[in-house]
């Protein structure tokens, strides 16, 4: 009794489960079905717009054909009365020169004709003087007639417009643009998109959409919110530059082919500007570092000191330091330090009013990730913190986020992060490299690494 109870509850379970799961499949399909035949009556309605516009596109041709030929043909037959005007013209001229001619020569051969010498004489003289005036004035008397006057050089050819006419064909929106990141390049402040399209032959124009990329999200409200965009349209090459963009900055692209059907988007594009390039500024450098002619490497001139490194390192006379060119109040900036075989350095950002060659961490002005020999730690205010980096870390990467208020430092090459200050800034801030033995160079104008785009670290 018990087991068939057990069986019952089961197979009841089962059909139950099964029921509802078709029930559910069924509402889907009903539901499917409804789409489908909305989906057939937007079919017909948009047929039968496109016929109704083909109609009244080809009455429109045939319009201006019948308009053009009832022009043409008046011109034909304007040219035409012209031209006979002028020809009956020179008839009736050339009739009348024929009428004189003909009278006077009938009258010298009548004179010709007399055999009374006296009479001759009377009469001869008179027609003679007429014969050699109208013989003299015959070439200025003659109408000037063009023979070759009868519309030979007028000719009808719509050889190019049959063609056209051959050609007309139903015209359909371009397909979709595709954005060729690897063609894209960036500078700190622009970034120039590139895209392609199969049949661009059929594209007018093309617009470029762009927007600040925060999250995944962001990219469906943007697509679903035309004002959260910057347009620029009537682009006529598969290219553009867009200019005045933020430093460090990831932003979302969308290209539209558009002509006289319609239009098709690409799908979006992420790209990214670089970080704000800088050198270091020899002017800033300590007494006992050089710096090398391209403004990129800082080096301890270990001739000009034989300090012993353990010599009150963190002294305010022992900071080596130099400051880079730039002062940073907002943004998103990337930048990394090689380590050029040096144990003894610290890297990173002090106020612009930080007092000179103190800018290893030991003031409230200044926030650095500083190593002696085996020694690596953080500081602040005097305050370290011990890290532990890889023991092959080589480049160092510093991540300085103003507007949020972080500092971050990371190993380059293994992506590990070592550490983030979470700092509230007041003032601006310039990157700042102290070495005591060998030397660092530095690598900017870099982009963000993708591994760090979105990351929030907290210590």
């Amino acid at each position: 009794n018990t087991c068939y109870k057990q069986e019952y509850s089961k197979c009841h379970q089962a059909l139950d489960s099964n029921l509802s799961n078709l029930i559910k499949r069924t509402s889907d399909l009903e539901s499917l079905m409804g789409k489908l035949i909305q989906t057939c009556q937007h079919v017909e309605v948009n047929a039968s717009r496109q016929e109704n516009k083909l109609q009244e596109e080809c009455d429109q041709l045939i319009n201006i054909i019948q308009q053009r030929r009832q022009i043409i043909a008046a011109k034909i037959k304007e040219g035409k009365s012209v031209r006979l005007r002028k020809l009956t013209q020179q008839i009736a001229s050339s009739k009348q020169c024929v009428e004189r001619s003909s009278s006077l020569i009938s009258q010298a051969e009548q004179s010709l004709k007399e055999t009374d010498q006296a009479r001759f004489l009377q009469t001869a003289k008179s027609i003679c003087e007429r014969v050699s005036m109208a013989t003299a004035s015959s070439q200025i008397l003659l109408p000037e007639v063009n023979l070759n006057d009868t519309f030979d050089t007028f000719s009808l050819d719509f050889t190019k417009e049959k063609k056209m006419l051959e050609m007309l064909d139903y015209l359909t929106a371009p397909n979709h643009p595709v954005i060729r990141e690897e063609l894209c390049t960036a500078s700190y402040d622009t970034i120039t998109v590139h895209w392609t399209t199969d049949d661009e032959f059929s594209v007018v124009s093309y617009e470029l959409q762009y927007a600040i990329f925060t999250s995944q999200s962001n990219v469906v409200s943007l697509c679903n919110s035309a004002d959260s965009w910057m347009i620029v349209p009537n682009i006529k090459q598969n290219h553009y530059t867009v200019h005045g963009l933020q430093c460090g900055t990831k932003y979302i692209f969308i290209v539209k082919a558009i002509n006289q059907a319609g239009s098709r988007s690409s799908e979006p594009g992420r790209l990214k500007t670089n970080s704000q390039p800088f050198k270091l500024e020899p002017k800033s450098a300590h007494r006992k570092l050089r710096v090398s002619h391209d403004n990129l490497t800082v080096e301890r001139d270990e001739a000009s000191s034989k300090k012993s490194h353990s010599q009150d390192r963190f002294s305010s006379h022992s900071s080596y330091g130099v400051t880079g060119n730039v002062y940073i109040d907002s943004g998103r900036h990337y930048w990394e330090a090689l380590i050029g075989g040096s144990t003894w350095f610290a890297v990173g950002v002090a106020y612009k009013s930080a007092p000179k060659h103190e800018w290893i961490g030991k003031n409230s002005a200044s926030w650095v990730l500083s190593r002696c020999n085996n020694s690596w730690v953080v500081r602040h205010n005097s305050k370290e913190i011990p890290i532990e980096p890889s023991l092959h870390l080589r480049r160092l990467g510093v991540l300085l986020d103003y507007d949020s208020g972080s500092l971050s430092f990371y190993d380059a090459v293994g992506s590990q992060h070592l550490y983030t200050f979470d700092i509230h800034f007041v003032q601006p801030v310039c990157p700042v490299f102290n070495v005591w033995n060998r030397c660092l160079t530095i690598l900017t104008g870099l982009p963000i690494p993708d591994h760090l785009e979105g990351t929030d670290f907290n210590n």
